[in-house]
């Protein structure tokens, strides 16, 4: 799992807090000689921070939003989960991106029909148009 850190709140779905509680309770469960303290710390930190639940469909991009995005170079459409793949359980009918990823930062915190660029992993530079933006069910 990726170190999360701060005091943010953390977005995640049901399922990824109910996971994230039931292994907390398996570590809890050992003898504390046993237990990998530093899991048993962290994963009482993400469950302190959890947001769990449907986000306002106010069309602001951030996690526990299904964001669709065109691509200004050839037209292409991609629509996918802004949210951490560690925190995040999906039926798999959706992508996952990371907020903290390229695309994911830079359309962090912006609206429908607003276009912003980015550079990809590869070194180009990149823009796209947000199209959509709802919550994540």
């Amino acid at each position: 799992m990726s170190n999360v850190t701060g005091t943010d709140t953390v977005w995640m779905t049901p399922a990824a807090l109910a996971a994230l509680q039931s292994e907390l309770d398996e570590l809890t469960a050992m003898p504390s000689d046993e237990a990998p303290q530093a899991r048993v710390l962290e994963l009482r930190e993400l469950i302190r921070r959890a947001e769990v639940g449907t986000k306002p469909d106010d069309g602001v991009v951030e996690p526990g939003m299904r964001i669709t995005v065109k691509f200004q170079a050839d037209g292409s459409v991609e629509t996918f989960l802004l949210g951490s793949r560690d925190l995040v359980r999906t039926d798999g009918d959706i992508e996952v991106y990371s907020p903290t990823s390229p695309l994911g930062s830079a359309i962090n915190g912006h609206r429908v029909g607003e276009a912003v660029s980015f550079a990809a992993p590869n070194g180009a530079t990149l823009e796209v148009s947000i199209v959509a933006v709802t919550p994540y069910a």
